[in-house]
C-alpha cells in the first residue's frame, strides 16, 4: 500500500486558503445582516420586555442644521419627563436612546456620513453629553442609510409588546443614497419599528422630497419644524426651589468603581448644562431627576445597592467615605442616603406638579398655540405610539 506525504510548504498554503475563504465567509455574512458595513452588530438587550420603550434619534448635522441640534440639546429634559411619566401597567418604563448622526462631511464617505454616536443608553446623561458635542458640517444627507444602519447596529428589543421608534429629522431629499428608503422602511415594518420624519421646512416641500412617504410606509407619523425656532420656556417661581432641591439631591449620590467619579463629574456637567438656558430647563432636568426612569446602577453605590446587596461584596473601589466602616456601618449610611434621596425626589415631584399647573394656566391665558418644535413632534407620535403597545402617557 502506498503511503502519501503532504509537504510541509503545502500543507502552509492549504491553512492560508482555508483561513481566507473563512475571512470572506464571515465577512459576505456580515454584509447581509447589516445591509452597510459599520460597527459590530449589538444584540437584543438581556433583560427584554414589555416595558421596553426604545426611541433612537437620527439627526441630520448638515451645515444648516444647527438650529435642530439646539432644540435637541434644549428640549431634552422636557421630552424625557413626559417619557418619564408614561405607564404600562402601573409600571414605569425601560426606557432606553439611541443617537446618530448624517449628513456632516466630516464623516467618512464610506460609511455614508453616518456615525453612531450612542448605542441605546438608559443613560440620559450620556444622551445630553452626546447631542453637546455634536457639530455641523457640509451635507450628504442619506436617510435611507442611516435608517438601515440604525436598525442593523443597535440592540432592538425582540419583544412583541415592546415600543421601538425611529425618528429622523433633516431637511434635504429622503430618497438620496446608495440605500433606497422604501427597502430600509421594509426593514422597519419587519422589526416592528416605527419610523417617524421630521422635515425642517416646509411641510409640503417635505412631501414632496418624500419624507411622508418614509413615515407613511411604517405607519409612523410625519410633521415639519422650523429648527431655527428658539426654544421658549415659562418661567415660574417654582425653578428656584427646585434648583436648591437639585442640589440637596446630588449629595446623596456616593461614586464607586473605576468610573464612578467620571460619572459623576458628567452628572454635574449636565446640570450645568442643562442650566445654560435658564432655570426652566434646569427645572426639567430635576424634575426627571427625581423619576423613577433616572437610575444609577453602574457608578452609584445607593441605587446599585438598592438594586441588589450583593454589590457591597463584589464591588471594586468602594468610595473613600466608607473606609474604616464596619458593614452594618456602610449599610446604615446607604439605607440613610436612600432615605434622604427619597424625600428629596418627593418634595421635586410634588413641587413639579404645581410648576406644571402654573404653566398649563400661563399657556391658557396668554391662547399660545401648539409648538410646532422637535419636542412637540416626538411627544405627539409617541403618545400615539405607545398606546398602542400598551403604555399610557400624559
Amino acid at each position: 500500500m502506498k503511503t502519501f506525504r503532504i509537504s510541509p510548504r503545502l500543507l502552509t498554503l492549504s491553512f492560508l486558503i482555508a483561513g481566507l475563504a473563512l475571512f470572506h465567509f464571515r465577512a459576505a455574512a456580515h454584509w447581509l445582516v447589516s445591509g452597510l458595513p459599520e460597527t459590530q452588530t449589538a444584540a437584543a438587550p438581556p433583560d427584554d420586555g414589555p416595558q421596553r420603550m426604545q426611541v433612537a434619534l437620527l439627526l441630520d448635522t448638515s451645515n444648516s442644521m444647527d438650529g435642530l441640534i439646539e432644540q435637541a440639546k434644549s428640549q431634552l429634559w422636557s421630552i424625557l419627563v413626559t417619557l418619564s411619566q408614561t405607564r404600562k401597567d402601573g409600571k414605569a418604563p425601560k426606557l432606553e436612546m439611541a443617537l446618530y448622526e448624517y449628513g456632516n462631511d466630516g464623516l467618512p464617505a464610506a460609511s455614508g456620513h453616518v456615525r453612531q454616536v450612542l448605542p441605546f443608553t438608559s443613560d440620559m446623561d450620556e444622551v445630553s453629553e452626546a447631542l453637546f458635542q455634536l457639530t455641523t458640517n457640509g451635507g450628504q444627507e442619506y436617510c435611507g442609510t442611516v435608517i438601515q444602519k440604525s436598525l442593523s447596529n443597535l440592540g432592538w428589543s425582540r419583544h412583541d409588546k415592546a415600543a421601538r421608534m425611529i425618528f429622523i429629522a433633516g431637511n434635504e431629499g429622503f430618497n438620496q443614497g446608495a440605500y433606497p428608503y422604501p427597502s430600509a422602511c421594509t426593514d422597519a415594518l419587519e422589526k416592528d419599528v416605527i419610523v417617524n420624519t421630521i422635515f425642517c421646512g416646509d411641510c409640503n416641500q417635505g412631501i414632496e422630497l418624500q419624507w411622508k412617504d418614509g413615515a407613511t410606509r411604517t405607519g409612523g407619523h410625519y410633521n415639519c419644524i422650523n429648527q431655527n425656532e428658539v426654544t421658549t420656556y415659562i418661567e415660574t417661581p417654582y425653578d428656584a426651589r427646585l434648583q436648591q432641591l437639585n442640589d440637596s439631591l446630588n449629595q446623596t449620590y456616593l461614586p464607586f468603581g473605576q468610573q464612578g467619579q467620571a460619572k459623576r463629574e458628567l452628572q454635574i456637567a449636565q446640570d450645568q448644562n442643562a442650566g445654560q438656558y435658564g432655570k426652566a430647563n434646569s427645572a426639567n432636568r430635576a424634575t426627571f431627576k427625581a423619576s423613577s426612569s433616572y437610575k444609577n446602577t453602574s457608578w452609584d453605590l445607593v441605587d446599585a445597592y438598592q438594586e441588589d446587596e450583593a454589590v457591597l461584596e463584589e464591588a471594586e473601589a468602594l468610595p473613600e467615605a466608607l473606609n474604616g466602616l464596619s458593614e452594618a456601618e456602610i449599610k446604615a449610611k446607604l439605607k440613610n442616603l436612600e432615605q434622604q434621596r427619597a424625600a428629596v425626589q418627593a418634595q421635586i415631584r410634588d413641587i413639579s406638579q404645581e410648576r406644571q399647573a402654573y404653566i398649563d394656566a400661563q399657556r391658557q391665558k396668554a391662547g399660545q398655540e401648539a409648538d410646532s418644535n422637535l419636542e412637540a413632534s416626538v411627544l405627539q407620535a409617541i403618545r400615539a405610539q405607545a398606546a398602542r403597545k400598551g403604555f399610557t402617557t400624559k
